[in-house]
């Protein structure tokens, strides 16, 4: 029997895809690469061991069985005397275990978030969007992006902020929160006071 048990249909390519980045991943947490390879095979043979049947997520099963074998070398280092009791590792291993930018579901959050900002730029009318890109991913500033697109820095600061708005509603969105009082658009408010009577 091999992965095929675990991970129907995926085998082998499993333990090829996922193998070096949770050893890296465990390695950071506990700082040390011979207990992180440890850590890593006993992760792999638990996951193996429970032969849990069809696993939709494989890679989230192995970060999480990992997690639990950290915390529980922290706990026996502690029980050991290899480690103060007073660790800050004890009181919360997962502070312990290094910065939370480097958790699978903090990364895969931004790489949501960064998804939802791709779609609210793509969908921006051209001259915003050009506007969105000169400033924030060339680094240009607000005049030097007035110069190359051949406007006046306060029509660039308008397209800025119809951006930046719509990067704002698209990742509301995506938090599940809708601002219905979010603050209006300098173009918005213009349109409105020049339509009133």
């Amino acid at each position: 029997m091999g992965f095929d048990v675990c991970f129907p249909g995926c085998g082998a390519l499993v333990f090829e895809r996922y193998y070096r980045e949770l050893l890296n991943f465990l390695a950071r947490k506990v700082g040390d690469r011979d207990l992180a390879a440890d850590l890593t095979q006993e992760s792999y043979a638990r996951v193996y061991a429970a032969k849990s049947g069809d696993v939709r997520e494989p890679r989230a099963l192995l970060y999480t069985t990992a997690r639990h074998l950290v915390t529980d070398h922290y706990r026996r280092a502690v029980v050991r005397g290899q480690l103060p009791s007073d660790d800050p590792a004890m009181d919360d291993p997962d502070a312990a275990m290094g910065p939370e930018s480097l958790e699978p579901d903090t990364r895969l959050a931004g790489r949501q978030r960064l998804a939802a900002i791709e779609r609210a730029v793509a969908g921006l009318p051209p001259r915003p969007r050009e506007a969105f890109v000169l400033y924030k991913l060339d680094g240009l500033s607000r005049s030097e992006v007035a110069d190359r697109m051949g406007v006046s820095v306060k029509t660039v600061e308008t397209h800025l902020q119809i951006a930046m708005d719509a990067c704002l509603r698209h990742l509301q969105a995506l938090d599940g929160k809708v601002d219905s009082g979010m603050r209006p658009t300098r173009a918005s408010t213009r349109k409105r006071e020049n339509h009133e009577p």
